[in-house]
């Protein structure tokens, strides 16, 4: 009894094993949108939101723009070109120096330190 247990038990495992593990699987291409989802509406909202702020607006209006006229300007832009413009946003140095600021200040101290050191 034990031998034909142990034979029952295994066809049945191995039935089992047969059956269960064939799944079929589906396959399709899908398209680069839905690949990588769009950051145009963050971007966008980016953009706007720099829009926003008091001393954007300010120098605006000192460079003769409505920002109203700029936040319109936006709004018909191009998802590339929003992005763009989000990217430069993002990467600008604020209120820090930029590649030859650094070269300049690196020169000043170097002569500060050798004329501290002539003397």
């Amino acid at each position: 009894m034990n031998l034909a247990f142990k034979r029952t038990t295994c066809r049945v495992l191995v039935a089992s094993l047969l059956t269960l593990s064939f799944h079929t699987a589906q396959a399709g291409l899908i398209g680069a949108d839905q690949a990588a989802p769009s950051t145009a509406g963050a971007d966008r909202a980016l953009v706007l939101g720099a829009l926003d702020r008091a001393e954007v607006a300010s120098q605006l209006q000192a460079y003769g723009v409505d920002p109203r006229a700029a936040r319109e300007r936006v709004n018909s832009m191009t998802d590339q070109e929003v992005h763009a413009l989000a990217t430069d946003i993002q990467n600008a140095p604020a209120g820090a120096l930029s590649g030859w600021g650094w070269v300049a200040v690196i020169v000043i101290a170097a002569l500060i330190w050798y004329y501290a050191i002539r003397k």
